[in-house]
């Protein structure tokens, strides 16, 4: 098939072409170009606010896409190497709750793994279907969850032959990579759809010497969060559709909660990106994993930290590993990675990606620099130097826990529920959310038994200075549970 001409920006040249028809707007948005609303148009800028406009003839529409948008969705497939592409603007969880609801229905069973983002549990409790839990195996020097193993999903499939997809992380936040086109190719020979959760896997699709996309290992549909690591705005992503699924299907799933009104700042964002890395990937994240591999180095030689790699391939657990992840233990030095990441922030205005338990991550892409890095490098050695612990007692050493099912998602989220103070919530069951943010993995979700070992890392985490989140109660002093159970 002949590829189309990624130089092309299709809505890009259609906002341009807007702003020169002086249209006189009787539409909303309500500022009128700026106009109405000096205040924003002083911190926004003229040109952005020109340009935040509603559909309307020259520019498409988002949901139900003929022209501009239309052809910028064919050049996006084209660049991913898809059969189609739709632009999310309700963010990468939009697109991760689109792929669950177009491929389950209440009381359908879906396979993945436990350390998935709270937006696959979300959208088990929109759509009713049922997870089966592929429980990752621990790296307990680094304290984080792994990978599925193929053994671990075969045998979730023999268990389980009625259910109707398995969902991949590809890569996980750490960067860890699971065997993403064995597993593919096992569920669709068992008439599964496979999705893939890439929203950390943006470069993926355009960088040489890097793991296994998901369009290229065979997966049905696949969420890129494009604002990550391919530099559009934040909140824009891209849901990618392969082989066996029905676009026009997922088009309507994905009309049940996008925005009617798409933000063409958003629209443009994703196109301009898109042709981008179309363009000038592959020299892009070539840059990439030289600083990254440049920073695990120096920040190697330090001592006391660990910035992990290839190295810990296993072809299981470990299947790959994605080099662009600056991922950096911090146990050895006797602190938390949450207490790395707040005196980064604190003390040297360096803002990281997260810190957890055991490790920060810093998330380098297409704006970064060397200069920048060698900051990092020369803070973290300061740290070492300054506030490395000795006594490394009373540390916890990993946050993920192996949950207890003991009721489907969406039934314990609507059901009868009371309040109870953590203390008093061992062995029951909850009904919300309990998870640091980010990363976003819950530590606790609706359906799971409440254990003392939960407890404990919620009260570790809250002490240590994570951003818990979740709970109706904001200050995480009780827990919603079902009532009676």
């Amino acid at each position: 098939m002949m590829k189309l001409n990624q130089s092309r920006i299709p809505i890009l040249e259609a906002l341009n072409e807007f702003k020169k028809m002086r249209v006189v707007p009787f539409d909303v948005p309500g500022h009128k170009r700026g106009k109405g609303n000096k205040e924003l148009t002083d911190f926004l800028g003229e040109r952005c606010m020109s340009v935040d406009v509603n559909s309307m003839k020259p520019l498409d529409n988002l949901c139900h896409p003929i022209s501009v948008i239309k052809e910028a969705e064919e050049l996006a497939a084209d660049a991913f190497g898809a059969r189609y592409a739709f632009f999310m603007v309700n963010g990468t969880t939009s697109a991760v709750q689109s792929m669950v609801l177009a491929a389950c229905k209440e009381g359908d069973k879906i396979i993945l793994p436990r350390n998935v983002h709270r937006s696959v549990i979300n959208a088990l409790i929109l759509c009713g279907a049922i997870p089966v839990y592929v429980n990752p195996e621990i790296n307990h020097q680094l304290g984080i969850s792994l990978g599925m193993t193929l053994s671990g999903v075969a045998q979730a499939i023999r268990s389980n032959p009625d259910a109707k997809a398995v969902l991949i992380n590809n890569p996980t936040y750490y960067g860890i990579c699971s065997n993403i086109k064995a597993i593919t190719e096992l569920a669709h020979q068992h008439g599964m759809l496979v999705l893939a959760d890439e929203a950390h896997g943006t470069h993926l699709y355009f960088g040489e010497d890097l793991p296994l996309s998901g369009m290229a290992a065979g997966v049905n549909m696949a969420s890129v969060s494009m604002h990550k690591s391919g530099g559009s705005l934040t909140q824009s992503s891209f849901l990618l559709v392969g082989e066996g699924v029905n676009p026009g299907h997922v088009r309507q799933i994905i009309n049940l909660t996008q925005t009617t009104s798409g933000s063409y700042l958003l629209l443009s964002s994703l196109d301009i990106s898109r042709k981008n890395l179309a363009v000038n990937g592959k020299a892009i994240f070539t840059k990439v994993n030289q600083m990254a591999q440049y920073a695990r180095d120096e920040i190697n030689q330090i001592g006391d930290y660990y910035a992990y790699s290839r190295e810990l391939i296993n072809g299981d657990t470990i299947y790959d590993f994605d080099v662009t992840k600056l991922s950096v233990n911090t146990l050895d030095l006797g602190l938390a990675g949450i207490e790395v990441y707040n005196i980064l922030r604190d003390e040297y205005d360096i803002q990281v990606e997260f810190g957890d338990i055991g490790n920060i991550l810093a998330y380098i892409s297409v704006g970064d620099c060397q200069r920048n890095l060698e900051r990092l490098v020369s803070a973290l050695a300061e740290i070492r130097r300054r506030y490395k612990k000795q006594d490394k007692s009373g540390m916890l050493q990993f946050e993920y826990i192996n949950p207890e099912v003991v009721v489907a998602p969406r039934e314990a989220f609507y059901a009868d529920k009371e309040a109870l103070e953590l203390k008093r919530a061992t062995g029951r069951i909850c009904s919300e959310f309990v998870m640091c943010y980010p990363p976003g993995i819950p530590i606790l979700a609706p359906g799971e038994r409440i254990t003392e070992e939960i407890l404990e890392s919620i009260a570790y985490v809250k002490e240590k200075g994570c951003s818990v989140t979740g709970p109706e109660d904001m200050d995480i002093e009780y827990l919603n549970v079902l009532k009676g159970v």
